[in-house]
């Protein structure tokens, strides 16, 4: 956790993982600002903060961030982050990585801020080198129907690493692998949130192509843990935030019907263009310099986000239950 109290700012704080992010901080004692747009994020998510330690502004990142006053560190989420979201909103979500990570930097370099910026692992595209370590390049189509999500945090990293070395702004680089938990929204396109409610309601869990490729889930509660450990640290980076668990899509369909006790059937539908065929961090860095790895398995992990599903869908008739 962090070594000291401080005013944090949080762009994309009413996010799934945003909001995890700064209800932890706010529970450290920390003083938040969120500032969202809510295109995609909810403030609902931060409704039971208390308003003396979070202040939510509403505001989009690619104008000029209001000034709240000294920060102590600017942590930069602000971004579409489902295939659904930035396939249809592409210039917006290439504004947020360039015009939105700018506008955040200016700020942390105008209070001595650490900033942090939350990249993905998406940058190392359809990966020819398995695990990923932070030093593979990657292999990314600049043109295809996933580059206005990669290149735009491609690009963000760029421009971090530049007003470190050139502005002396202070500067870290975490590249996040697939993330799950409550407060995903049931349509934002991802595996987790499209299995679960597919297995609740009863209905067919749709795995995209044989269901062969290979992806790596962390729990929010650790990414959020290693977000924190890297800001807390003198380290650029990048680094790797996931858990080297990997699974199988399928594999993981098949826990997922587990987790709920689903007697749904798995079926198959076309894969999407461009989408990796393995995906797995290599957390050495983590581990060693920053005394970090996951701790939450695959199926508590499921166990606790099928459980929020659960709570808060809507009534549809019949359903599984869990076990």
């Amino acid at each position: 956790m962090l070594s000291r109290p401080r005013h944090v700012l949080v762009t994309g704080g009413a996010g799934f993982l945003g909001s995890h992010l700064c209800t932890r901080l706010v529970h450290s004692g920390q003083r938040v600002t969120c500032v969202d747009n809510f295109s995609t994020g909810s403030p609902e998510h931060l409704s039971e903060l208390p308003p003396e330690w979070l202040s939510v502004v509403e505001h989009d990142v690619t104008e000029p961030i209001p000034d709240p006053g000294p920060v102590d560190a600017v942590l930069h989420l602000a971004s579409a982050a489902s295939p659904v979201d930035y396939r249809r909103n592409g210039v917006e979500t290439l504004r947020a990585g360039a015009a939105g990570t700018e506008h955040a930097l200016r700020l942390a370099l105008r209070w001595g801020a650490r900033f942090l910026l939350a990249s993905t692992s998406e940058v190392y595209g359809d990966p020819e080198r398995h695990p990923q370590r932070e030093d593979y390049r990657g292999n990314v189509d600049p043109v295809g129907p996933r580059s206005v999500y990669d290149e735009a945090k491609r690009y963000a990293e760029a421009l971090t690493v530049a007003y470190g070395r050139e502005r002396g702004a202070d500067v870290a680089l975490a590249r996040i692998f697939n993330t799950y938990g409550p407060r995903m929204r049931a349509d934002d396109g991802r595996m987790i949130p499209a299995f679960v409610t597919q297995a609740l309601a009863g209905d067919p869990v749709t795995v995209a192509g044989s269901g062969e490729q290979t992806r790596s889930l962390c729990y929010v509660d650790d990414t959020v843990s290693g977000l924190l450990a890297l800001l807390d640290s003198d380290l650029t980076g990048p680094v790797n935030i996931g858990n080297p668990h990997e699974l199988t899509v399928r594999a993981l369909a098949e826990r997922v019907l587990r987790a709920t006790g689903s007697g749904s059937p798995i079926t198959h539908v076309p894969a999407a263009a461009d989408d990796p065929r393995r995906r797995c961090p290599d957390i050495s860095l983590a581990r060693t310099a920053l005394g970090w790895q996951p701790t939450v398995d695959l199926d508590e992990g499921l166990r606790r986000t099928t459980a929020w599903f659960a709570a808060t869908r809507p009534e549809r008739g019949t359903s599984a239950s869990l076990r």
